[in-house]
């Protein structure tokens, strides 16, 4: 069955790094648009970056540029989120998803995903 598993959450400091990871199972993963998504308690699910297949075309949400990056590595069909700069305002749960067609608008809409993962933690301490 088809499945994304994230993974490389954690607790830090503000100020502190962490490097996101999904690992995609059962479907072709190379060929879908992937994203970023995060939830705070008693928040609403926020798009956070998207890619394109080829790993072009990169989106982030306002709050998160200069700080995060998505990436994806094709031969280990493995997406990644860089983050750099981590503020309290980032704690939230991080989800990863993935669309078959081409997401409209910046990519971050969650609507758009097909297929979501468990999410992983990311707690960030002042």
């Amino acid at each position: 069955a088809q499945q994304l598993v994230e993974s490389g959450g954690g607790s830090v400091q503000a100020g502190g790094s962490l490097r996101l990871s999904c690992a995609a199972y059962g479907f072709v993963y190379s060929a879908y648009y992937m994203a970023w998504f995060r939830q705070a308690p008693e928040k609403e699910r926020e798009g956070v970056a998207s890619i394109a297949p080829s790993g072009g075309s990169p989106t982030y949400t306002d709050s998160v540029k200069g700080r995060f990056t998505i990436s994806r590595d094709g031969l280990k069909n493995t997406l990644y989120l860089q983050m750099n700069s981590l503020q309290p305002e980032d704690t939230a749960t991080y989800y990863c998803a993935a669309a078959q067609w081409s997401p409209t608008g910046d990519g971050l809409r969650a609507s758009d995903y097909n297929y979501w993962g468990q999410g992983t933690q990311v707690t960030v301490s002042s």
